[in-house]
């Protein structure tokens, strides 16, 4: 099983972005209850959400995984 995770960018001319994506790529030999629980263990523990499932020819399947990305602004002034 195969993860890529896509960063987000970042700068000057950077899109804002609402969610990052996880992709979870598995072979056509790997069992699909496997492949469901790396899904679970991601939405449990990494507040993933499954946003879309591709299964191909060869029976092949890619899960696409989002979260929200939280922009975080500093509350205190420091002298």
């Amino acid at each position: 099983m195969k993860e890529v995770l896509r960063p987000a960018r970042t700068g000057a001319g950077a899109p804002h972005r609402q969610y990052e994506y996880l992709i979870l790529s598995v072979r056509p030999d790997e069992p699909v209850p496997v492949a469901y629980q790396r899904l679970r263990e991601h939405a449990e523990y990494g507040k993933w959400e499954l946003e879309r499932t591709r299964l191909y020819i060869g029976g092949s399947r890619q899960y696409w995984l989002r979260r929200r990305v939280f922009r975080v602004e500093r509350t205190l002034d420091v002298f």
